[in-house]
């Protein structure tokens, strides 16, 4: 008995020195991972929907798969026909092992195989060896490992994803994708089945080259099936009836100029988008059937944004991806956008009360220095109102709009909203050219800017990638002249055609603006509703020229077809901001901003400098409280210090009338709550003061 307790140490200490060596050696030579890790890079719309995946450095199409991602019969047949008790064994199966064996012991050759599921990951995940018992074995031991560091969906999902499917297809989703043409989760049963079969003989049985041993394989499936009772008979027969595919479809490319750019640039193996697949794919269909209609050799770009949050929807780089030239990102280029950025240089304007919709200008010859613009039709329009200077897009107006506010402000202003402008090389500054489209600019660029019109006059940068910050928010101009824009391009004349209702279900006010670059080359619309803002462009990549092909015909008509596509508008159009003057009569301005002044500088004859206005009543803050039901007067008095005559007073935005200093301004309050009231002085210098009214008790 003394001897039992040395040996019964001894041998406890030896079998927690093999436990210990076990665990050395399984630290020391862990399953190699690296495989798994090398796989495709997919860009994704923001519901997860496959737009683009690239091959792996190795030249493989292999996507990664998770269980969710594969039909549910598919993955009850595979398990049926490739390890039953998959879900119950630590990597091995004995009694799988011992039948192989025995198998092979009596009939001399591989009856049937006893590698598991696991052990079939094992050899996918190494490079490939010989086929023998050591082999086997290493096998097993890696199989013991990978069950101890992952659960049985991953050690799925790793199998889903490396296994062959002939040529360079690996996993099952890559294998639905070109075999099919559809994701793992929509397949049918004879789809399922012949997936189940590949990887048995992936060269051998390939449906695209081999369709008969392919058809074969899938059957030897399906009778399995039946046997092990996870497939009805009569299912099975019509299965087989389906034929097998005899050629590989292509891989999906939806918005691949994006998803080139994203894969590229983020160098992330899953890449999450803001874009819709369903807005996304009905652009590009409506592009393709747009551009075979012009048959002029034309492409085009569009942008598709949604207002509030600023993500991308729909993003067109081109029509012919694997064209001349087809890889080129249009939405991306600088091209001229001729008179699309017309509205910036009036907001900028209404926004230094330099200019009201309701000013009149004139429409006349006029020399900038050695500039001499004319309107597009050759004829100019005499007096107008600037309200229809920009609807009709006339040229002398927006350049004299552009020499008062400065070609660099106005340049400025779009590069500080996060616009890039490309400028002629020759050019050391801008000059007022730029107001013709004397300049570049990109689709993109300029439909982030028309957001911001949209949006109040707050410019932001597009969102692409889902889940990002927003970007910093840049002033373009007030919500005053933002309000001022809106009310002027929901007026714009539909394209001919359109005007009359034809082909346009018009369930949205959109404003909207279009360009045309010299020489024809480009053709623009851009525009907005409440929800959404889109941009086109349309012309040949090369930049020859389309002769008369202008931007109300050739790109109009397709932003509407656009918005067409989108859904309905959620959010109101935005309430007239405190502040602004909601006047169409020109009388009804402040004196300052009846005619449109070319100069700022000061006159000749010099008056007597008067200080700005200020009210004195009532005062900012105070509550006022309602005259009473039997009040003989119940208006009240508005008064004013300072300013040159005469005062124009406005409540709410509404004009009260503009008074000479002697002239009592009296306003007759509509009923309680707040008021903003502004009072405007000749030279446009203003004040304003926040009062409530409250009826007394």
């Amino acid at each position: 008995m003394r001897w039992v307790f040395p040996r019964l140490l001894t041998g406890l200490l030896a079998g927690l020195s093999l436990v210990l060596l076990v665990a050395a050696a399984d630290l020391a030579f862990p399953p190699d991972m690296a495989k798994i890790r090398n796989v495709s890079p997919e860009v994704v719309d923001h519901n997860g929907v496959l737009l683009r995946a690239f091959l792996t450095h190795d030249g493989y199409w292999r996507m990664r798969t998770s269980v969710s991602e594969v039909s549910p019969r598919y993955l009850a047949m595979l398990k049926a026909y490739e390890d039953k008790r998959f879900d119950d064994h630590w990597g091995v199966d004995p009694l799988a092992t011992a039948r192989a064996a025995f198998q092979y012991a009596t009939a001399g050759h591989v009856v049937s195989g006893g590698s598991t599921l696991t052990m079939q990951v094992a050899r996918l995940l190494e490079r490939p060896r010989q086929r023998s018992i050591a082999t086997k074995f290493v096998q097993m031991i890696r199989a013991f490992q990978l069950e101890e560091r992952y659960s049985k969906d991953e050690i799925l999902s790793f199998y889903l994803t490396l296994a062959p499917f002939g040529g360079n297809l690996e996993g099952v989703r890559a294998a639905s994708l070109s075999y099919f043409g559809k994701p793992a989760s929509q397949i049918d049963l004879a789809q399922a089945a012949l997936l189940v079969a590949l990887p048995q003989s992936p060269v051998k049985q390939r449906p695209d080259r081999h369709a008969i041993a392919a058809a074969k394989g899938r059957d030897k499936v399906l009778e399995r099936m039946v046997g092990e009772g996870v497939v009805t008979a009569s299912d099975a027969a019509i299965a087989r009836r389906e034929g097998v595919p005899f050629a590989r479809q292509a891989m999906p490319l939806t918005a691949p100029h994006l998803a080139e750019r994203l894969a590229r640039t983020l160098k992330q193996t899953r890449i999450v988008t803001t874009i819709d697949f369903d807005i996304q794919t009905a652009v590009e269909n409506l592009a393709k059937d747009e551009v075979r209609y012009s048959g002029d050799g034309a492409t085009m770009a569009i942008v598709v944004v949604e207002n509030r949050t600023r993500n991308v929807l729909a993003w067109l780089g081109g029509t012919n991806y694997w064209g001349k030239a087809g890889q080129i990102d249009l939405a991306r280029r600088p091209r001229s956008p001729g008179s699309a950025l017309k509205p910036f240089i009036y907001g900028l304007a209404f926004d230094d009360l330099i200019l009201h919709p309701s000013t009149m200008m004139e429409d006349a010859p006029t020399n900038f220095g050695d500039y001499a613009p004319r309107d597009f039709s050759g004829d100019f329009q005499g007096s107008v109102t600037a309200r229809d200077a920009l609807r009709m897009s006339l040229n002398v107006p927006a350049v004299q709009v552009l020499d008062r506010v400065g070609p660099l402000a106005f340049t400025l202003a779009l590069q500080n909203a996060g616009a890039h402008l490309a400028f002629p090389a020759h050019e050391e500054a801008p000059s007022l050219p730029v107001a013709l489209g004397g300049l570049g600019i990109s689709p993109a660029d300029i439909t982030m800017l028309y957001a911001g019109i949209a949006e109040g006059g707050q410019a932001r940068g597009l969102r692409i990638v889902a889940g990002t910050p927003d970007a910093p928010g840049h002033r373009l101009f007030g919500q005053i002249a933002a309000y001022y824009l809106r009310q002027i391009l929901d007026g714009v004349s539909l394209p001919e055609g359109w005007a009359m209702g034809e082909g346009l279900n018009r369930n949205r006010t959109i404003g909207f603006k279009t360009g045309t670059s010299y020489g024809f080359r480009d053709a623009w619309s851009v525009g907005f509703s409440n929800d959404y803002t889109v941009g086109v462009w349309v012309g040949r990549a090369d930049g020859t020229p389309r002769p008369g092909r202008v931007g109300v015909d050739a790109a109009a008509p397709i932003l509407l077809k656009v918005f067409g596509l989108l859904p309905a508008d959620r959010r109101d159009a935005p309430l007239p901001p405190t502040g602004a003057i909601l006047t169409e009569s020109t009388d009804q301005l402040p004196p300052s901003l009846r005619v449109f002044q070319r100069s700022a500088e000061p006159q000749i004859v010099r008056q007597t400098p008067v200080p700005p206005p200020s009210i004195s009543f009532p005062p900012n803050g105070t509550v006022i409280p309602l005259p009473t039901a039997n009040a003989r007067d119940k208006t009240i008095m508005l008064k004013a210090d300072g300013g040159r005559a005469p005062l124009t007073w406005l409540v709410n935005g509404m004009l009260i009338g503009s008074f000479d200093r002697f002239q009592p301004a009296l306003y007759l309050p509509q009923g309680e709550g707040n008021a903003r009231i502004t009072v405007v002085d000749a030279e446009g210098r203003s004040d304003s003061s926040e009062v409530r009214f409250k009826r007394e008790k």
